[in-house]
């Protein structure tokens, strides 16, 4: 199966490790990789901006993108992994969902800021905004220096209320890349699941048969941001894989104001998978 992956770049170095960790969780694997780098002008700032200036900074973009193009290619060496250069004037969004489309990508690949202490925020504004609303296709955010490590071990959450069918083929195709063991974790407000949770359940043992898989049951002690992280540091999993959808997890954080995201810090990896596939 060849895949198609975006990273989005700023040519900061912390995009630079969500490439060359991208390039690595997909070593063995046929590969496009596309770098995309966006650019706009404020509407406050247009009147004050030539044309010369425009053509400039188009000419500087496509000259960084190109440099990145043949560092990665230096860095890489897998035969059947192709890069392609995408320079586009707009959004970040707007850019990564025209791309999305237009070359069947299967996964976006972001870098983000990674967490420095108690007080570190969640990801920054043009992360969430993508996790948001990017509905198209999973997104894996990258901490900022964090080292690849081949992942043995991914951490989906759930609290079985909702059924899962074709939303878990990310989960499982990224667990075929490295034989990773599915840890799915539930954090038990009450002592008995519902019939609804129970039916959910059964059917997500069946869905996952074929992929090594087990199940981890947390009391519910302090935050579901707090349990998460506890439970991610003592089974040294190496990437934490939620599902967006309204009234998820996911959804609650990316919507709380920053002071309220304290506490939830990307140490991992973490894969994003919208409820649409």
């Amino acid at each position: 199966m060849k895949h198609s992956i975006l990273i989005p770049t700023d040519f900061s170095d912390n995009a630079w490790n969500a490439i060359v960790y991208a390039l690595r969780l997909y070593a063995n694997e046929e590969c496009a990789f596309y770098f995309l780098h966006s650019w706009a002008v404020k509407s406050t700032m247009k009147s004050y901006i030539t044309t010369h200036y425009m053509d400039d900074l188009k000419e500087d973009s496509l000259k960084e993108l190109a440099e990145l193009k043949d560092m990665a290619e230096n860095a890489n060496i897998n035969a059947n992994h192709s890069f392609e250069i995408i320079l586009v004037k707009g959004k970040l969004k707007t850019a990564i969902e025209s791309t999305v489309k237009k070359h069947n990508i299967d996964l976006v690949v972001m870098g983000t800021k990674g967490a420095t202490g108690a007080k570190e925020i969640f990801f920054g504004s043009n992360t969430v905004d993508i996790i948001k609303k990017l509905m198209l296709c999973p997104i894996l955010v990258v901490p900022e220096e964090f080292d690849f490590v081949e992942p043995k071990h991914v951490a989906f959450p759930t609290d079985f209320n909702r059924f899962y069918g074709e939303e878990l083929l990310p989960i499982k195709r990224l667990s075929e890349l490295y034989d990773s063991k599915i840890r799915i974790v539930h954090i038990s407000e009450k002592n008995n699941l519902t019939k609804i949770q129970d039916y959910n359940f059964a059917m997500l043992q069946v869905y996952l048969e074929n992929h090594p898989h087990s199940f981890h049951w947390m009391p519910d002690y302090a935050k579901k941001t707090q349990e998460i992280n506890d439970f991610n540091e003592e089974l040294d999993i190496d990437i934490l894989a939620m599902i967006n959808y309204k009234h998820s997890f996911i959804e609650k954080i990316v919507n709380e104001p920053v002071v309220n995201k304290i506490g939830f810090h990307s140490k991992i990896p973490f894969l994003v998978i919208p409820c649409s596939i």
